[in-house]
């Protein structure tokens, strides 16, 4: 008997050990390994190294709960009543009490990547949600996690060099249970090099200027059909002298994939619109100015944030956050491993949902700008440039813009003057990212929004789009070619560019002056500030309503404005006076 209790004992061991060591195919959803971009190069050698991610799963009773406190502290009215709790946002230290990984799930990761992997160099991210792992032996990765990985060239820009896996990648099932996906081993990134509309013109003195407002000539009389910021400030509401209050207010702007600033094209623009210089309180991550002396592309994308960005926060300390990695999931981490992170984050980068390659990306990078959000974090992205239709094309159904797409990030989308070079009524910009996620749910923050505007009679056809999807834009700016904003870019050279990449830093300037005054009065920093946005546009302030357009891309269909929210603009354009009382009343 003993015998044979022992014999049922090893085997039910062994059948534990063999589920254990089970090769579980991770991001099952993904079936293309390859980029039209990209060119598949040798495959790695004996002497490559790479540096893995370890995303760890988080329990779903756990996220629920922190998404449902998160919304309670990002609402500043609940139940018609005005929300006590609104603005308490979180320490590093409770987000981790609140949701972080198991100690099982690190210690099963942490125990893969000494053993399987031979790493020597390994660590935990701050909010206890990542293992990270530096310089491990390609060929080591390619056993551990049966796959197989070769370099990678982008046809255009042949210098930049990845390591990607050209087949599935897996995980041992003890290990697979913990982690969501490894990154990055399949993702390629779309490169950001000039990214937004290029328009450009000899900048000629214009035959004609219509408008009485000398705004347009305020940098020059020769750019006086281009969007300056004086225009803006006379549009919007905000005070273009702005001086900072507080010391704890901050702005960033998130840079990618081969884009710098120089000194000379700040001070350039400065100059030329009669403003304090623009300025880089710190830079994380790098910066390789001399990379702006060679022309339009390495330079222009940051160089519109900047400029934009810095004249309407004045003196609030502007930083830089560059990310070489190609991976928003690694700039996302970066920040939550800060110790002051910045209190608004611009970002003027995105792709389709279509090309992200898998749900549990997407999933995780929202996951990320949500815990952000509950540290008060304010994350804005644009919303895209080619309309319903994404850098996808016409075909048979839209698509939508990621990250813009996630609840956790406040997406911008553009508009132009309904007049050109006159300051005033505002209306679509064809072009303007906008429409419905297919990843991410309706947000509860926009249902009654969204209900209203999918009863209008002036919809695209249903099989289009995904009607039970998060809506976006949330709010918009002017971006379009009507008139273009100018820039310097080059020496001093000037030019225009539109685009949301235009409309994003725009709104988180403005943004980050309501922030300072908060947090000069003792309040808390915005955070996230969906659920506000929508709670004032829902009471009839902070927006100057967009009636007009549609976001066909320059096709025949798309997102039409409406009176009061819409999925072509979002709630419109921001009245700062309104928006800054509404929001500083809570």
């Amino acid at each position: 008997m003993k015998v044979v209790l022992a014999l049922q004992l090893l085997s039910v061991a062994s059948a534990k050990f063999a589920l254990d060591d089970l090769q579980v195919m991770m991001e099952a959803d993904v079936r293309k390994y390859e980029s039209d971009n990209w060119v598949v190069g040798e495959r790695v050698s004996e002497e490559d190294t790479l540096n893995l991610d370890f995303y760890l799963k988080q329990d779903e009773d756990d996220q629920k709960n922190f998404e449902k406190e998160l919304l309670e502290l990002a609402s500043p009215v609940l139940n018609g009543e005005k929300n006590p709790k609104y603005g308490k946002w979180l320490s590093h230290e409770e987000v981790v009490e609140k949701l972080s990984a198991s100690r099982e799930a690190i210690d099963s990761v942490l125990d893969f990547a000494a053993n399987q992997l031979q790493a020597q160099d390994i660590h935990i991210n701050k909010l206890k949600s990542i293992v990270k792992v530096k310089n491990v032996k390609a060929r080591i990765v390619e056993e551990a996690l049966s796959t197989r990985l070769h370099h990678h060239s982008h046809k255009t820009y042949t210098k930049v060099d990845l390591i990607r896996a050209t087949a599935p990648y897996h995980l041992p099932a003890r290990v697979a249970v913990h982690v969501s996906l490894v990154g990055e081993l399949i993702r390629f990134p779309r490169m950001r090099f000039a990214d937004s509309r290029l328009v450009f013109t000899d900048l000629k003195e214009p035959s004609v200027n219509k408008s009485s407002s000398d705004s347009w000539s305020k940098c020059g009389s020769r750019y006086s059909s281009y969007t300056n910021p004086y225009v803006l400030a006379e549009r919007y509401g905000f005070d273009l002298s702005y001086t900072s209050s507080s010391s704890d207010s901050s702005l960033a702007l998130g840079e990618f994939q081969g884009e710098y600033y120089d000194d000379t094209d700040l001070e350039a623009f400065s100059s030329a619109c009669d403003l304090p210089t623009i300025s880089i309180s710190s830079t994380t991550g790098g910066n390789t100015p001399s990379k702006c002396e060679v022309g339009l592309e390495p330079c222009i994308e940051s160089l519109l944030d900047i400029e934009y960005a810095g004249a309407i926060a004045g003196d609030i300390p502007l930083s830089i956050i560059y990310s070489s990695s190609y991976s928003l999931l690694d700039f996302a981490e970066s920040i939550q491993d800060m110790d002051d992170p910045p209190k608004v984050v611009s970002v003027s980068y995105g792709n389709d949902e279509a090309q992200q390659t898998g749900s549990s990306f997407m999933e995780s990078v929202s996951s990320a700008f949500m815990k952000l959000g509950s540290m008060g974090v304010t994350i804005l992205f644009a919303a895209g440039d080619q309309g319903v239709w994404g850098r996808e094309g016409y075909g048979t159904s839209f698509n939508p813009d990621f990250p813009a797409g996630s609840p956790y990030v406040t997406a911008v989308g553009g508009t132009d003057f309904a007049t050109e070079s006159t300051i005033g009524d505002e209306t679509t910009w064809e072009d303007g990212g906008s429409g419905f996620s297919d990843e991410f749910d309706t947000a509860s923050f926009q249902t009654d929004e969204v209900s209203a505007y999918l009863k209008t009679d002036d919809l695209p056809k249903s099989s289009l789009y995904n009607a039970d999807g998060r809506a976006y834009p949330d709010v918009s700016a002017l971006a379009g070619e009507v008139n273009p904003y100018l820039i310097s870019y080059k020496d001093g050279t000037f030019s225009a560019v539109a685009g949301t990449s235009a409309a994003c830093p725009v709104v988180a300037g403005m943004l980050a002056q309501i922030n300072d005054k908060r947090l000069a009065a003792g309040k808390s920093a915005l955070g996230w500030v969906n659920p506000a946005l929508y709670a004032a546009g829902e009471a009839g302030s902070g927006f100057y309503d967009v009636t007009s357009g549609t976001t066909d891309g320059g096709y025949t269909t798309g997102f039409t404005a409406e009176e009061g929210w819409d999925a072509a603009t979002g709630w419109g354009t921001v009245d700062f006076t309104s928006l800054e009382s509404y929001l500083s009343s809570y």
